[in-house]
């Protein structure tokens, strides 16, 4: 069925992109997974050709479109296994930041070389010791004249190797009560003296990501990289989670509907007691649960989508729509090593691949129980 939430103009928008995968991505996936790391031509051949920041304003060189162009992005990255390129972090949770609550003078500086691959953008939220309870972190920025001095460790960072600028959760008033009106954001450029590229962590999944350490030294950092005002950072972070949430579902849903296709290209082909895999009623009923239980969750998330798009509060939605598709693509791609048998578990077939790469999925930015959280408190529930 055809996607009602995108008109011409997107299938046009996906149909270039699609081309320019095909072509320059998906020939490198498996360099960027032995490698750990992308590479930064690829980045800026993304921003010649459009693909980064495509729902930036034209003022600073973006695409003028609204976040379903950022969402076609994501899908075409993300059935292509080529997770390493974070577009998600860089363009679609990042580039807002900036774009909401950076100064003009902000704005000019950092979108446009970010908008053409050139300057790549991470955020730092998780430290050793917080995940999900953001109010505690412990990275501390304490003003000196001009300048902030940043002092902490961050780690899971993306684009941590890569990565040119970082919007860092700090802390400018550790005894704020309560603790999240103590939390601000600050513009932390790569080459400033007292920023550390810890290691490039070694992962279950995701291996062309550089998720890194990052650590801050007396970190001196001017206080016009201030984004918007201090104690305001947590309401900023609540503000932009609910994109980042849909950007996670959206990628899951796409890497569920490349599993499930290779799967099923699978049993048609392999055979075991004289008929394909695919004649078995097992193997039916489970790929047709699969199937459905995609197809159920690409309608709820097409609607969560428009409504985002429309500008509507969708913290519940995007919560449910979260924790369900990354929940969902953890047990289809069970199901699929299962059906794949003993060349499931061979990372040679991308499947093993898939299976590894959807662990995290539920962690990060915001745990789905944390979702579940989330979904209560806004049923009145706590």
């Amino acid at each position: 069925m055809r996607r009602e939430i995108f008109s011409d103009e997107h299938e046009i928008f996906r149909a270039q992109l699609r081309r320019f995968a095909e072509r320059e991505i998906e020939p490198k996936v498996a360099e960027w997974n032995r490698n750990r790391t992308t590479d930064r031509a690829t980045w800026r051949r993304l921003g010649e050709e459009g693909f980064l920041g495509p729902a930036m304003p034209v003022e600073y060189g973006g695409g003028g479109g609204d976040f379903l162009y950022d969402a076609i992005v994501i899908e075409e990255i993300a059935r292509r296994r080529a997770h390493g390129l974070m577009t998600a972090v860089h363009s679609s949770i990042c580039m807002p930041y900036v774009l909401a609550y950076g100064s003009e003078a902000q704005k000019q500086r950092w979108l446009p070389p970010a908008i053409r691959g050139e300057c790549l953008l991470g955020i730092c939220m998780t430290e050793p010791g917080t995940g999900s309870d953001l109010a505690n972190i412990q990275t501390r920025a304490v003003r000196d004249g001009d300048h902030y001095v940043v002092n902490g460790a961050k780690t899971f960072i993306s684009l941590g190797q890569l990565g040119d600028l970082f919007i860092v959760v700090v802390k400018t008033n550790p005894a704020a009560d309560p603790p999240h009106s103590g939390i601000s954001l600050v513009l932390v450029e790569a080459d400033t003296p007292g920023f550390v590229r810890g290691r490039k962590l070694e992962k279950l999944g995701l291996h062309a990501q550089d998720t890194s350490e990052l650590f801050f030294q007396d970190c001196r950092v001017p206080v016009a990289n201030l984004l918007g005002g201090e104690g305001q950072g947590f309401k900023m972070l609540m503000e932009k989670l609910q994109q980042e949430r849909i950007a996670i579902a959206v990628s899951a849903l796409a890497s569920c509907r490349r599993s499930l296709a290779d799967t099923v290209a699978y049993v048609r082909q392999r055979h075991a007691f004289g008929q394909p895999i695919a004649a078995f009623q097992n193997t039916q009923f489970t790929l047709a649960e699969l199937a459905t239980q995609v197809e159920i969750g690409e309608a709820f998330l097409d609607k969560v989508l428009a409504a985002h798009v429309r500008g509507e509060d969708v913290v519940q939605e995007a919560s449910m729509a979260k924790w369900w598709t990354t929940d969902l693509q953890k047990r289809l791609t069970g199901e699929c090593v299962q059906l794949h048998g003993g060349y499931g578990f061979m990372t040679e077939y991308p499947i093993a691949t898939d299976y590894a790469d959807a662990a995290v999925q539920s962690i990060y930015a915001g745990t789905n129980e944390i979702m579940k959280v989330i979904i209560a408190r806004r049923m009145g529930l706590g």
